[in-house]
Parts: C-alpha cells; sequence; structure tokens
C-alpha cells in the first residue's frame, strides 16, 4: 500500500522513510504541505497519510481540511505527527479531519500500530464500497432478467405452438425448434443471473469472466 509521508524535517523524514520501507510500503514523500497537496493530485494517490503538523506554507491541519473537501478519491487515512500535545490543539487536528494522531518524538511500535489501524481502515472501507458496488450490480441483474422473463416465455410458448401444428418433415420445423430450443436456454440463463450472489470468475480467451454456476446461490 502507498504511504504519503509530508514532514518538513529532512532527519525526521529519512527515518521515517527507512522504517515505512522495511515494513513493506511504498513510500512517497514530500518536504511540505504543498508538495504534499501536488503529490496527492494524481490519478491514484496514497490514501494513507503521515502529515507533519508544523510545515512551511501548508500545514497538516490544512492539508486534513483541504484533503476531506475532495470527493473524487477513495477512503483515506490520514495520521497527524505533532510536537503539540494540548488537548486544545489535539482536538483541532481531529476536527479539521484527521484520523489519528502521534506525538513527536515518536514510538517506533506505536507508529507501526497506529498506521496498521489506519492500512485496515482503508482497505475494510474498499471492501465495503466494492461490496455496494457488486449489491448494486446484481439488482439491476435482477431487474434485467425479470424483465426478459415475459417476452421469453411469449416466444417458447408460441415457438411450442408452432411446433405441435406443423409436421417434422417441415423445413420450417427445424428452425422453430432452434429458437425454441435457445430461448428456453436463456431463460435458464437468466434464472441464474437473478440468484447470483457472489463474485466468482473463470478463465476466459485473455480475461476472465464472471462464472454464473459458482457464483449462484443455489449451486
Amino acid at each position: 500500500m502507498k504511504i504519503l509521508i509530508a514532514e518538513d524535517n529532512s532527519t525526521s523524514r529519512r527515518i521515517l522513510e527507512s522504517i515505512l520501507i522495511k515494513w513493506n510500503y511504498e513510500v512517497i514523500s514530500a518536504r511540505d504541505g504543498i508538495e504534499a497537496w501536488e503529490k496527492l493530485q494524481g490519478s491514484d494517490p496514497p490514501r494513507l497519510m503521515i502529515l507533519d503538523w508544523m510545515m512551511p506554507g501548508k500545514n497538516g491541519v490544512e492539508l486534513c481540511r483541504e484533503l476531506r473537501e475532495r470527493n473524487d478519491v477513495g477512503p483515506m487515512y490520514i495520521i497527524l505527527l505533532t510536537a503539540r500535545d494540548d488537548k486544545n490543539d489535539i482536538v483541532e487536528g481531529l476536527s479539521a479531519g484527521a484520523d489519528d494522531y502521534i506525538a513527536k518524538p515518536f514510538n517506533k511500535d506505536e507508529l507501526q500500530a497506529r498506521i496498521d489501524v489506519g492500512r485496515r481502515m482503508v482497505e475494510l472501507q474498499d471492501a465495503l464500497i466494492e461490496r455496494e458496488k457488486l449489491q448494486v450490480i446484481f439488482e439491476i441483474t435482477g431487474t434485467i432478467c425479470h424483465e426478459l422473463t415475459q417476452p421469453m416465455q411469449a416466444i417458447s410458448g408460441n415457438s411450442e405452438l408452432i411446433l405441435m401444428n406443423i409436421q417434422e418433415n417441415d423445413p420450417l420445423y427445424r428452425n422453430i425448434k432452434t429458437i425454441k430450443e435457445q430461448v428456453d436456454r436463456m431463460g435458464n440463463i437468466t434464472q441464474k443471473l437473478k440468484q447470483v450472489t457472489r463474485y466468482k470468475t473463470k478463465d476466459y480467451i485473455n480475461g476472465k469472466i464472471i462464472d454464473i454456476d459458482r457464483a449462484a446461490f443455489d449451486c
């Protein structure tokens, strides 16, 4: 996971970089709030951040406020790094949008614990968003299948009536039978689609597609 460090003190920044790389994070560093803001403008910005409170140009609290006003990025978790431990200061930072804070000089174990919480929170929120997206897809799929059922039943029923009234040696018989077989097959597929409640895939050519049989609830 990407993590942004915004720290104007070069020694502290290098220490944080070294620690986080050892913890297998992809570290993106900024020397101040303005540079941090610029690094957060890309298409895939870090969503886990450690922001120093006191920085030139744009401090950590200001950066928090501006980040929380954005609606074009996914869930973020912001940890303020601060030497200020007055309760009013802490309240100010949290009210500005920080999720947590850690005091300077920081304890390595405490830092890891707080970052782990942030990572889990981001991952959990991502999972919830994906679940909501899938639920919308399932609902749309169910609606489409419901709307298709009646016309397919009409085609199947009328095909059956035609087959009952023509001879098997009639040139049309085979064509009508094929129509009925295929529309009945479509009916079976839509029934399965209405029962899809899980995201299961299978390999297909150069990618993957939904495995309807495994994704359906009763399968």
